[in-house]
């Protein structure tokens, strides 16, 4: 039986540009046919090369795989592409659940493109649950990116979906996919890029108005938050579409090649659990809390990881805010309850109740004042909590809004774009945010 796989050595490229593809089968020859993911994958070319076997490696080191270089067409439009790597000729579309045998590529814009809208990648966060090589930030401190996986084509670490099967959380075809077919059938023009470009200051000076990010967008770097929050201070706007976001901080190698991040300090537990907050310097909230630039901390919400849950949606709490505009929600109804909306992971930020009954933020955790919650949704018991000290209230997903400079937007869960292809609020509350800000 023959084998093919492979890496990007970087995960975006410019069109015009190299992309180096390091790819090993046990193959005289294979080919690569590339896929512009969007409302339906386009065939955007095709290359073979004769091929090279090579022996997997470890997670932590470049696995050194025979280099192939690929000159990408100048007219490719900005996009998630999908490199399909194979030794036989196939026929129909491919699918994005092959855990063998993909690469990932963003290819990135060549500025100025004239679009207002940039949709982030999270790279890093593929990264950190891509278990090639037998290791992943949940069991070592250091990963490469120089191995397959991260994304696509890859073994993931993490329990299944019950209420999606056909991919793991931690990919692209998990969220991101669904969420930029949507924008795509919707006429909603946009560009891409990954964790890596923010983190190397590039494209958010390039006259975007929006940000856009959805899904699951755990691990950020400090030059990747400050360059966003530049951004923002400067007038620019972020949709957040996800959750669990800005949890974890890591460090980038000098190259991008590799991330790290030490979840276990000094004295912690044998049996802490690294999704805790117990007293680790690469939690975000324990040095600069991710409420002061997102509204929200995973802090004071929760995730529930294994099988179905209670379904859950928005409690809304203000239906006469613009981003309910054409939803025929009242205030009081709850948004996206019939598809339990709330999860896997929610964030939230510390509220009280108002004169009126109203949840408003207390700013005790670094949520800004004049964050407004929109919806709310009180998590149950049986769920997972990161805090482990008693929070000042109940563990909650709060959707809300707020501005600082530019205007930020947090959907406060992870399965939103879920239920954008099925629930026609959500879907409007969606296209009322991104109109609005891009």
């Amino acid at each position: 039986m023959t084998t093919v796989n492979g890496y990007a050595a970087r995960p975006s490229v410019r069109a015009g540009e190299v992309a180096r593809l390091h790819i090993a089968t046990t193959a005289p020859r294979f080919h690569v046919d590339f896929y512009r993911w969007g409302a339906e994958p386009q065939h955007a070319g095709h290359v073979e090369w004769p091929g090279r076997a090579s022996s997997p490696g470890r997670f932590d080191a470049d696995w050194q795989w025979p280099a192939y270089e690929f000159l990408v067409p100048p007219e490719w439009r900005s996009g998630v592409y999908i490199a399909v790597l194979g030794t036989e000729r196939a026929s129909g579309t491919p699918t994005l659940d092959a855990r063998e045998g993909r690469i990932l590529l963003v290819v990135t814009p060549s500025p100025p493109s004239g679009r207002g809208i940039l949709y982030k990648v999270p790279t890093f966060t593929y990264q950190a649950y891509n278990m090639a090589g037998g290791g992943c930030l949940y069991s070592a401190s250091q990963v490469t990116t120089c191995r397959p996986g991260g994304g696509v084509g890859g073994p993931v670490k993490g329990l299944p979906d019950a209420y999606d099967l056909s991919s793991p959380r931690q990919t692209f075809a998990h969220w991101d996919a669904p969420f930029t077919a949507w924008m795509e059938r919707n006429r909603i023009e946009a560009d891409y890029c990954t964790d890596l470009d923010l983190h190397e200051g590039l494209f958010l000076h390039d006259g975007y108005r929006l940000l856009v990010a959805a899904g699951h967008d755990e691990y950020w770097s400090a030059d990747l938050r400050r360059h966003v929050t530049a951004f923002r201070d400067a007038g620019g706007h972020i949709a957040n579409f996800g959750a669990n976001t800005c949890w974890w901080r890591v460090d980038v190698a000098p190259d991008g090649t590799g991330l790290s991040c030490d979840k276990f300090p000094p004295g912690a537990p044998a049996d802490t659990d690294p999704d805790s907050s117990y007293g680790c310097p690469d939690h975000w909230w324990e040095s600069e809390p991710e409420n002061a630039l997102l509204g929200v901390s995973y802090r004071n919400g929760g995730g529930h990881w294994d099988g179905t849950r209670a379904s859950q949606g928005f409690i809304v709490t203000d239906a006469g805010h613009w981003a309910f505009s054409g939803t025929e929600l009242r205030t009081g109804d709850s948004l996206g309850h019939g598809g339990a909306l709330i999860g896997y992971e929610c964030d939230g930020a510390a509220y009280e109740y108002d004169t009126a009954g109203r949840p408003r933020p207390t700013g005790q955790d670094g949520t800004p004042k004049d964050f407004e919650i929109l919806g709310i949704a009180e998590l149950p018991p049986d769920w997972n909590f990161a805090a482990r000290e008693p929070m000042p209230s109940p563990q909650a997903a709060t959707l809300g809004v707020f501005t600082a400079g530019g205007t930020v937007f947090t959907a406060a869960t992870t399965d939103w774009a879920r239920l954008l292809a099925t629930d026609p609020q959500v879907a409007a509350v969606t296209r009322n945010v991104i109109t609005r800000l891009s």
